[in-house]
């Protein structure tokens, strides 16, 4: 199965946090785990507002998710072109573009964002 992996997902795998409800499919080799690029941007830029929750350095958790086989999704047109098509039931552009890469790929998006849950998009919810 494809998994893109929500920001919250890879931070809690940089910091060791990862709940045991999410650490089957990560550690499942059959899984082809994404990352996108639209998370290290959310990384960067809210690091640099000093929010606590954000303290992962974006620069080492890039390089190790590459080093750790993790294939990077880029954000391309129709990605954006997606985002007029769903309903703002979530406000953060930064989930809604993971959201909108997940529908238009067809892949599930790994998250523990109950409201991300409410689109008509392959989402897999998990539980904190």
């Amino acid at each position: 199965m494809k998994l893109l992996l929500d920001t919250h997902i890879l931070l809690w795998i940089a910091m060791g946090k990862l709940p045991k409800s999410a650490l089957g499919y990560i550690l499942d080799e059959s899984n082809t785990l994404f990352f996108s690029s639209a998370s290290i941007w959310e990384i960067v830029i809210k690091r640099s507002l000093n929010r606590l929750d954000f303290r992962v350095d974006p620069s080492l958790l890039f390089s190790e998710l590459l080093d750790d086989g993790y294939e990077q999704m880029p954000i391309v047109g129709q990605h954006a072109l997606m985002l007029g098509a769903m309903p703002m039931l979530h406000k953060d552009p930064f989930d809604r573009i993971l959201l909108a890469q997940s529908i238009v790929e067809g892949i599930s998006l790994l998250t523990a964002d109950s409201v991300m849950a409410k689109y008509p998009a392959p989402v897999i919810l998990i539980k904190k």
